[in-house]
């Protein structure tokens, strides 16, 4: 906690007033800053903005998991990953819209004028949970690492090393500690495989079967925000009416065929029309899948490690996406998918064909990527290891 800050606010609600007023200043810095003579100065005040933004992230997701509860995490993932593309939207369309009329230092400007936004939703919501069980909770947390290291009272080392087993050691600890851990984790590695192996080449291939780029922008734009924007709330809501792990499992089989709209792509080509249907149901997918695996991870964290926890296994989802799906383009480019042609036909495919044969292969075994996912999700299920499973206080083996 902080110790101003936690008393006037609460101990989640002082920690975002103090990020976001940090990350405005920050942000007014670099408004004022010329990257033309002071580049150094730029590119700090970029890494400091970036830490304060991702150090928000955390808080934000504490929070909102922390205020509500397991039937209504589906809603707040729909809410925080709806506001994020907003945000995205106003920051990126707005903020060059004002660089193009009033200059780089106006458009920064307001973009931490916004943080205030945010600054006045933190004032006029509630701490989450109470704030007298949490202090007696830290204090006892507190006294529990003094008797393991060995001292009555808490010297200055003693507290910096309860708060380092507190903060990183026991959420680990509570974790792997849990029924199935290393289960659950290869299920957050994989349930986004296919999702991502099919994303990382899409828009390769919407510009090899010749749509421009300013096409594509507009078709994503316009269609993809709106699918996206629509596939975020039904998936939340479909979290609150059926559950996690059925939600989760209905949004898996849905992104999985909506790869299959790529196949169809590749098989019209250069069809508009066809585009904005699989672009349409790519996002309304991967928004519906997107909003339950943020439920099931907020889920997943114990309260007591819920910022930890969080940014632990988003990190753990967002990782696996990125270095699983980096032999996408290997994929396309040294399968050679038309040779399925040739077995069946007897013949060579002309150009134009075995190139949609490629990309129709590609796409098929991105839906096949998904199976792995789903056969975690079916083997949790029946196992009955829902999130909510938590472990014992790692700390409960010293009393």
């Amino acid at each position: 906690p902080l110790p101003l800050m936690s008393r006037l606010f609460g101990r989640r609600r002082g920690w975002l007033l103090t990020v976001q007023a940090l990350l405005a200043a920050a942000v007014v810095a670099m408004a004022l800053s010329n990257p033309s003579e002071s580049p150094w100065l730029v590119a700090a005040l970029a890494v400091v903005v970036s830490f304060l933004s991702a150090s928000q992230d955390i808080v934000i997701d504490a929070f909102r998991i922390e205020s509500l509860d397991d039937r209504q995490q589906g809603a707040g993932a729909a809410m925080i990953i709806g506001g994020y593309r907003i945000a995205m939207l106003v920051s990126g369309a707005g903020g060059l819209i004002l660089a193009q009329y009033y200059g780089w230092p106006a458009s920064y400007l307001a973009m931490a004028v916004l943080v205030g936004v945010g600054m006045v939703t933190v004032l006029v919501s509630r701490e989450p949970g109470d704030n007298a069980a949490r202090q007696e909770e830290d204090d006892r947390r507190r006294q529990q690492f003094a008797h393991l290291a060995g001292g009555a009272t808490p010297s200055a080392l003693q507290a910096a090393g309860q708060w380092l087993y507190s903060a990183v050691v026991a959420p680990f600890l509570e974790f792997l500690t849990r029924p199935a851990a290393a289960a659950i984790l290869l299920f957050v590695l994989l349930y986004k495989f296919g999702d991502a192996l099919a994303g990382t080449m899409t828009t390769p291939f919407i510009l090899k079967i010749g749509f421009s780029k300013e096409q594509l922008a507009e078709i994503a734009k316009v269609y993809g925000f709106a699918a996206t924007m629509l596939g975020v709330f039904l998936g939340g809501y479909l979290i609150r009416a059926v559950g996690i792990l059925k939600g989760l499992w209905i949004c898996g089989i849905l992104q999985a065929l909506s790869n299959l709209m790529f196949a169809v792509q590749a098989w019209y080509g250069h069809d508009s029309l066809v585009l904005i249907m699989t672009i349409s149901a790519e996002n309304l997918a991967g928004g519906m899948g997107t909003a339950a695996f943020v439920a099931y991870l907020s889920a997943l964290c114990n309260v007591a490690y819920t910022a930890t926890q969080y940014a632990l296994l988003s990190s753990f989802m967002a990782a696996g996406r990125t270095f699983m799906s980096s032999p996408a383009g290997w994929l396309v480019e040294h399968l050679n998918w038309a040779g399925a042609w040739v077995w069946a036909t007897g013949t060579a495919p002309p150009d134009n064909v075995a190139l949609q044969v490629n990309w129709i292969g590609f796409f098929l075994l991105t839906t096949l990527a998904a199976l792995p996912g789903l056969a975690m999700l079916a083997w949790l299920m029946r196992k009955g290891l829902h999130p909510q499973a938590k472990a014992p206080d790692p700390l409960e083996t010293f009393d």
